[in-house]
């Protein structure tokens, strides 16, 4: 969809150029939507959100529902944040914040792991292991590539 988009876009003199994606995959509103649980970052989330958090059906309260959003909804392209691979605390809603109930009833409050993971702290162990094995150590540079070098 992502590429059937691109290669629909008219180009040409006095037009911006053609571009994969309209936002930046790292940004602040990522970055708040990842740490919304832990201060300075609650407090950041409230004012960007005039005063209140946003709506609870839009905030990160599951690893799995993040996931398919990524892969199944084109404007969606947040990346991982570095404290996804050392620190359990942001999954957890320590400050007991008042996150809201979403529309099915769910009460929010800390992240939704995976199956796989039976506690933030196992979740951020598995992560970095991944991050540190022989598989992204012998493709990390296509990545590299995709992303800052020829190939974006």
């Amino acid at each position: 969809r992502i590429l059937a988009r691109y290669q629909g876009m008219v180009s040409g003199e006095g037009l911006p150029p053609k571009f994969m994606y309209g936002t930046h995959y790292s940004n602040a509103g990522a970055v708040l939507y990842f740490l919304l649980r832990m201060e300075p970052f609650s407090t950041l989330a409230i004012e960007l959100g005039g005063g209140k958090f946003d709506r609870p059906d839009r905030i990160f309260w599951s690893i799995e529902d993040c996931w398919k959003n990524n892969l199944t909804n084109d404007a969606d392209v947040k990346e991982l944040i570095p404290e996804f691979f050392c620190f359990p605390e942001f999954l957890r809603n320590s400050n007991r914040l008042p996150l809201g109930q979403k529309q099915n009833g769910q009460l929010l409050d800390d992240v939704v792991l995976p199956p796989w993971a039976k506690s933030p702290e196992e979740f951020i162990s598995l992560h970095r292991q991944a991050l540190e094995s022989e598989y992204v150590s012998q493709n990390l540079h296509l990545w590299i590539d995709l992303i800052f070098g020829y190939k974006q």
